[in-house]
């Protein structure tokens, strides 16, 4: 596991992001304390445009009136500006 510090990081991001693509996994610091990681996602992890579609398309469609109420009923109905 490599360990960079957030300047290394910001000088030199494009090597050390071919090193996660490469597989290795990256801590970022900032002042000497853990901050981030960075690590290679799985093959997998990427989802194609079509699936995208495919997975939206199979859920119900929204209803505008309930979705606002419900959000009403959470964040509060102050101030809101589309009244």
């Amino acid at each position: 596991m490599k360990r960079v510090s957030q300047r290394e990081l910001r000088d030199e991001s494009a090597a050390v992001m071919d090193a996660v693509a490469a597989g290795e996994t990256a801590i970022v610091t900032r002042r000497d304390v853990i901050v981030a990681e960075l690590r290679p996602l799985p093959a997998d992890a990427a989802v194609s445009r079509e699936q995208l579609y495919r997975t939206l398309g199979k859920l119900p469609p929204g209803d505008y009136a309930v979705e606002r109420a419900e959000a009403d009923a959470f964040f509060g109905d102050e101030g809101r500006i589309d009244d």
